[in-house]
């Protein structure tokens, strides 16, 4: 014959069941994900103080050109504003740069004039790609003041990526150092 008991007819020792409410007590703060502060975890949980006073914000910029050399592109070359950016998921890195005299700049927009991407860092040296009904992925029109202009490296394979420094090379125009962004 099997009797049934309820948890209250059930006979216990005291020591016994002190811990079995020990149990249930750490069992519910470890499922819970909380556990009760020690000395030593108490100091590690506090808030951390901020360290850097709120100021003004920092303006660093790891792509800027020093100013003896956005002197001697724009006297010579007539541009400034250079950036080198991955685009197209990497498949592409566009050149850009801003036009301040439009017959200096005639050299950057020549089409005669080779353009190329070199990555000394992972020896690579990248083309404009020509496609077929399109051409050449830069632009050729006569340059004019304050305009922006671009063109396109094909990265097959992706070697050149974000973070690296690159040189561009159009004919006679070289500009070593820029930062792939």
């Amino acid at each position: 014959m099997i009797t049934r008991f309820g948890a209250s007819q059930l006979l216990l020792p005291r020591s016994l069941n002190a811990m079995l409410l020990a149990g249930l007590i750490a069992a519910s703060t470890f499922t819970s994900g909380q556990s009760a502060p020690t000395p030593a975890t108490a100091k590690a949980t506090a808030p951390a103080k901020a360290t850097a006073p709120a100021g003004a914000p920092n303006h660093y910029s790891p792509n800027r050109t020093p100013s003896r050399e956005e002197a001697y592109y724009s006297i010579l070359y007539g541009v400034d504003s250079f950036n080198v950016k991955a685009v197209e998921s990497g498949e592409l890195i566009r050149f850009t740069y801003r036009v301040l005299d439009g017959s200096k700049a005639k050299t950057l927009n020549d089409k005669k004039n080779e353009a190329y991407l070199v990555s000394p860092g992972k020896h690579v040296k990248l083309v404009v790609p020509s496609l077929e009904k399109v051409g050449q992925l830069r632009q050729s029109s006569t340059p004019i003041e304050g305009n922006t202009y671009w063109m396109a490296f094909s990265n097959p394979g992706r070697p050149v990526k974000p973070g690296d420094r690159v040189n561009i090379e159009i004919g006679q125009f070289h500009v070593q150092g820029l930062l792939v962004q």
